[in-house]
């Protein structure tokens, strides 16, 4: 049967839709032209955003026993370098009108640390960090370090041109403080004590992070942030949400290549 003209542009327009279908079922990527064609899309897998869910305040016990943190999902932390131990690591992360919290789960062996006090060097022991970054106009964050000691140390950072030094907060109380607090599995908080795990709840209040912070945080609002644990159990090792560039000192620091929290 001979085919009519017309038959042509129906038989491409088929095997155009064949072929998408083909692709969506084996799992390519199928690159849609519409009117934003620089818009970046998530895709399954892609770890570069994290989605924040909004809670009401609440007290942090260092256990993440508020039934807050049901209404989010762990995300765990990959391994950056490692002088042998290979423990899992993970966190959640929720907001409030007045601040933003972090959970971290740390599998363990052994608490190692010297130093007990805070505003000390934490970084040379075990610890769990948060870097957040509000203000993307200008190159300046917080760092936050806890140890499971629950000794902190605070820090507004200036990374001018790589070189960077961290400055401790002002009036540093009240509604500008952060509130913190640590537990331990399997043995006692204590520097040197066997343990199987230990956990670090933290939260963080707007008003201490001002100027970088000036207007509410509503559904929307992004920031770059990662989050960081660094443990010295049998020499360094390192934990990352985003991947910095190991074996080089103050690779932390690259805020360049900083995640997104996206606050829902």
């Amino acid at each position: 049967m001979n085919n009519s003209p017309n038959d042509a542009p129906r038989k491409l327009a088929g095997l155009f839709s064949a072929t998408v279908w083909v692709l969506l079922v084996i799992g390519l990527p199928v690159i849609s032209v519409g009117r934003n064609p620089d818009k970046t899309v998530q895709r399954p897998g892609d770890t570069s955003e994290l989605q924040v869910q909004k809670t009401e305040d609440f007290t942090p016990d260092g256990r993440g026993s508020a039934d807050n943190w049901k209404t989010t999902s762990w995300i765990d932390l990959p391994i950056q370098e490692t002088s042998g131990v290979r423990y899992a690591t993970k966190v959640k992360v929720l907001y409030s009108g007045t601040g933003i919290y972090f959970l971290f789960h740390c599998d363990d062996r052994k608490i190692t640390t010297e130093v007990t006090r805070d505003f000390g060097p934490l970084y040379q022991g075990d610890v769990v960090e948060v870097f957040l970054r509000p203000d993307l106009s200008v190159p300046i964050y917080f760092e936050y370090e806890l140890s499971p000691l629950d000794y902190e140390l605070p820090l507004l950072v200036p990374n001018i041109h790589g070189k960077f030094q961290g400055w401790a907060p002002a009036h540093y109380q009240g509604r500008r403080k952060v509130q913190h607090a640590t537990a331990v599995t399997g043995g006692l908080k204590k520097a040197g004590e066997a343990v199987s795990e230990w956990t670090a709840e933290i939260y963080v209040p707007f008003a201490l992070l001002s100027p970088l912070v000036t207007l509410p945080v509503t559904p929307g609002t992004r920031w770059t942030a990662n989050l960081y644990r660094i443990d010295h159990d049998s020499g360094y090792s390192s934990w990352s949400w985003r991947k910095t560039t190991p074996g080089v000192r103050g690779s932390l620091h690259e805020y360049k290549k900083f995640g997104t929290l996206v606050f829902k």
